[in-house]
């Protein structure tokens, strides 16, 4: 990777298991904050708008994935990384190792916040060398892992 400083290392993929870890932490943060939302404007968690409650149930989902949107493409195009992803040392850069684009973040935070599961199994039945999954693909992005010592060494000071 020729990062910032102008020095060369290579890039390393995170793990299957890394990224879902990170996904998990990320998932447990967004869904209490989510059902907080709901119990603070519905006064429970159990709302309902019809006798059966299956119009609640189906329309849950969409909210709860827009929320889980804008937090993997705030955190994601802000710092490459979601709090997941910053406890397991990911990071989300471009195919090349730099920052990427937000039409890339966007890409691919709309696959895991909409279309995960059909995102994630055509990701592993067409996978690559980049461990992609398809929305991944779309957008040129990668997750990486950081290693501490990769930074501590490739971190330069100069002055003014």
């Amino acid at each position: 990777m020729n990062n910032d400083h102008g020095t060369d290392s290579n890039i390393t993929l995170a793990k299957w298991t890394d990224r879902f870890l990170a996904w998990l932490i990320d998932f447990i943060i967004i869904s209490s904050v989510s059902t907080m939302i709901i119990f603070l404007s519905f006064g429970s968690i159990y709302y309902e708008f019809d006798e059966g409650g299956l119009w609640a149930e189906n329309t849950q989902y969409i909210p709860a994935s827009i929320l889980f949107f804008a937090y993997w493409v705030i955190l994601e195009y802000k710092t490459g990384q979601t709090i997941g992803k910053k406890i397991l040392n990911l990071k989300v850069t471009d195919i090349k190792g730099k920052k990427p684009n937000l039409q890339g973040i966007l890409l691919s935070c709309f696959g895991k916040s909409f279309l995960l599961p059909l995102d994630v199994i055509l990701g592993l039945i067409l996978t690559n060398e980049k461990r992609q999954r398809i929305f991944n693909k779309l957008g040129d992005t990668i997750t990486v892992k950081i290693r501490a010592s990769q930074e501590a060494s490739d971190m330069k000071y100069l002055k003014d």
